[in-house]
C-alpha cells in the first residue's frame, strides 16, 4: 500500500511558452461546413449526441467515431481501435481535433476506473499523442482527460467503480478526505483515531487496487502535462471528476496543478467537472479558429452566490466559472454594456446544492427564486442576451425557477439553459452553448432549449424518479441501475409523461417535438431523446 501513496507528494514544475495558433482562414470552400474531429470519452447522450447537435447547429461538420467503437457502461471500449480510427480519419480537411485522453488510454471514462491495463501500456498509448502531432503538426489539437473521481459512497458510484466500492466506498472516501485534510490543515485527535480505524476497516487488497489504478492515471496525466509544456497541444484540460474539498481527487488535482504551474492557464488547467469539458474544448477550437474572444458578464442569485461550493466540487462556483472562461477562450467583463451575453447563475441563498428529487424542489417560489427571475427579466427587457446555469439543485432543474420562467413566457427568450448533473456540468454547458448560439438560427437555438427542458427539467427533476418509484409495477427482472426486462415499458411511460409535460409546460414553438425514448446505458440515470 505504501507504493500507492507516492502520487500524493508531487512538487515539480515545467516552464512553457506556447506559440500562438496560426490565423484561421474562415472562408469555406463551396459553402461546405468546416470539419472538426471529436472523440468523446464515451457514448452517453450528453457527451455524444447532444454535444454533436450543438456543434452541428453552430455550422460545423463533426467527424466522430461510430458509437459501436465508443466505450459505454458495460463495453469499456477499445483504445487500439480508436487510435486506428483516428489515423484513418484525420484528413487534410480537418480543421481541429478535440480528443478525450480517457478514450485513447483506457477505452472510456468508466474504463479508466475499472481497467486492468499495465502502466507501461498506458504510458505508451499516451506517447501516441506525440506521434500524432508529428504527423499533423499544423492541426490544432485539444485534449481533455479526467483526474479520477472519488464518489462519496457505493450508491454515488453508480456501479461504475470496482465491485468492492459498493461495500467500502464511503470508508475509502472518508479515509482519503482525512489524508487530504492532514496535508492541508492537520487533524484533530478524534480524526487521528478515525484514520487509524479506517485503515483497519478497509481491506488492504481493495485499497491497493483502487490506488494502483489511480497511480497509473496520475502518471499518464503527468505525461500529458509534459506534452502541453512541449507545445504538443493547443490546450490540455484535466477535469476533476466528482470530488469534494477534501478527497483523493482534490489531492491529485492540486498536485497536477502544481506539476504544471508554470504553463499558461490558457494552455493547461485542471478544472472542476468532466462531462462538459468536451463541449468546452470544441467551443474553444471554434473560437480560436474564428479569432473570437467573446465578452461575458456573470450574474449570481441572492445570498452566497459565487461563493457557493457545490456538491461534487472542491471549489467555489465562481472559481470554476473563471476557469471555464479561460478554457473556452472567453473574456469576463464587469459591465453588461460590454458583454456579448450574460451568464446568469441560479444558486440557493444559503449556498446549499440539494439533489433535484429533494422535497424542497417544488414549484413554490422562494425569495431568491423570485429575485433571480426578476433579474433575468430585467436583463432581457434591456435587450441583453442571457444564458442560465441552473445549479440550485444537482442532477436536475429548479422546479420553482422553471415554473416562473414558464408563467412569464421567458423559456424561449433565453439564449441557452442547462440544469443537468453537477454544477460545473451545467455552467460549462450553458457557457459554451451561449457562445455558439451566435452562429445559429432562432429555430436551432430553440431546439437546443427544448432538449434541455425535456432532459433537465422534465426528466431529471421529475419524470425519472416518478417512473423509478413504479418500476416494481412492471413484470420481469430489473431495477433503477439495471433495467433489463423493464427497459421498454419504462421508456413507454417516460414518453407518455414527456408528452403530458410538453402539453402543460412548454409553449408551442417551431421545434421538432415528435420523439422516442431509449435507455442506452440500461439504467434510469440518463435517457436518450430521439427526435423524429
Amino acid at each position: 500500500m505504501k507504493k500507492a501513496w507516492k502520487i500524493l507528494g508531487v512538487a515539480l514544475g515545467f516552464i512553457g511558452i506556447f506559440a500562438a495558433m496560426p490565423d484561421a482562414d474562415a472562408k469555406r470552400k463551396n459553402n461546405e461546413p468546416e470539419k472538426i474531429l471529436y472523440i468523446p470519452h464515451d457514448n452517453r447522450p450528453v457527451v455524444y449526441d447532444q454535444t454533436l447537435e450543438i456543434i452541428q447547429k453552430a455550422g460545423y461538420q463533426v467527424v466522430m467515431p461510430p458509437k459501436e467503437i465508443m466505450g459505454g457502461r458495460d463495453d469499456l471500449g477499445n483504445p487500439d481501435r480508436l487510435w486506428e480510427w483516428l489515423a484513418r480519419n484525420t484528413k487534410k480537411d480537418i480543421k481541429a481535433a478535440v480528443i478525450s485522453s480517457d478514450a485513447m488510454l483506457y477505452g472510456s471514462l468508466v474504463s479508466s476506473r475499472k481497467h486492468n491495463y499495465g502502466k507501461q501500456i498506458i504510458l505508451e498509448r499516451a506517447e501516441l499523442f506525440r506521434e500524432f502531432h508529428k504527423k499533423h503538426k499544423k492541426l490544432p489539437l485539444y485534449v481533455f482527460g479526467s483526474v479520477m473521481r472519488t464518489p462519496r459512497n457505493g450508491v454515488a458510484s453508480g456501479y461504475e467503480e470496482p465491485d468492492y466500492y459498493r461495500n467500502y466506498g464511503a470508508n475509502i472516501f472518508r479515509y482519503t478526505a482525512l489524508i487530504d485534510k492532514l496535508e492541508l490543515e492537520g487533524l484533530t485527535p478524534r480524526e487521528n483515531k478515525e484514520i487509524v480505524f479506517l485503515q483497519k476497516l478497509i481491506p488492504e487488497r481493495a485499497m491497493d487496487d483502487w490506488m494502483e489504478r489511480r497511480e497509473k492515471n496520475f502518471e499518464a496525466n503527468e505525461k500529458l502535462v509534459d506534452m502541453a509544456d512541449e507545445k504538443i497541444f493547443n490546450c490540455l484540460l484535466l477535469g476533476r471528476d466528482d470530488n469534494a474539498p477534501f478527497s483523493q481527487t482534490h489531492i491529485e488535482g492540486r498536485n497536477l496543478a502544481k506539476y504544471g504551474e508554470n504553463i499558461s492557464k490558457n494552455k493547461y488547467q485542471t478544472i472542476a467537472g468532466i462531462d462538459e469539458v468536451g463541449l468546452m474544448l470544441l467551443t474553444r477550437a471554434i473560437n480560436d479558429r474564428t479569432n473570437n474572444k467573446p465578452s461575458i458578464f456573470v450574474s449570481y442569485n441572492l445570498g452566497t452566490g459565487g461563493e457557493t461550493v457545490p456538491s461534487y466540487s472542491d471549489e467555489t462556483i465562481d472559481t470554476s466559472i473563471n476557469a471555464e472562461f479561460m478554457a473556452v477562450g472567453a473574456n469576463r467583463v464587469y459591465d453588461t454594456a460590454r458583454a456579448d451575453f450574460i451568464l446568469a447563475v441560479n444558486t440557493n441563498i444559503d449556498g446549499a446544492t440539494y439533489e433535484a428529487p429533494n422535497a424542497n424542489n417544488t414549484t413554490t417560489p422562494r425569495q431568491s427564486t423570485t429575485n433571480f427571475v426578476n433579474t433575468v427579466q430585467n436583463y432581457l427587457d434591456e435587450g441583453n442576451k442571457v444564458a442560465v446555469a441552473d445549479i440550485a439543485f444537482a442532477n436536475g432543474s429548479d422546479n420553482a425557477l422553471m415554473e416562473q420562467f414558464k408563467n412569464r413566457k421567458m423559456l424561449f427568450k433565453l439564449q441557452a439553459y442547462a440544469g443537468w448533473n453537477t454544477a460545473t456540468n451545467s455552467s460549462g454547458f450553458a457557457l459554451s452553448t451561449g457562445i455558439l448560439t451566435k452562429k445559429m438560427s432562432a429555430e436551432d437555438k430553440n431546439q437546443l432549449l427544448f432538449t434541455r427542458y425535456l432532459d433537465d427539467w422534465a426528466y431529471q427533476a421529475n419524470i425519472r424518479n416518478t417512473v423509478a418509484a413504479r418500476l416494481d409495477w412492471i413484470e420481469g427482472d430489473g431495477y433503477y441501475n439495471l433495467l433489463d426486462d423493464k427497459k421498454y415499458d419504462a421508456a413507454d411511460w417516460c414518453e407518455q409523461m414527456y408528452t403530458s409535460f410538453i402539453r402543460n409546460n412548454l409553449p408551442e414553438v417551431k421545434v421538432k417535438n415528435q420523439f422516442s425514448v431509449e435507455f442506452p446505458w440500461n439504467r434510469m440515470f440518463e435517457n436518450r431523446i430521439v427526435f423524429k
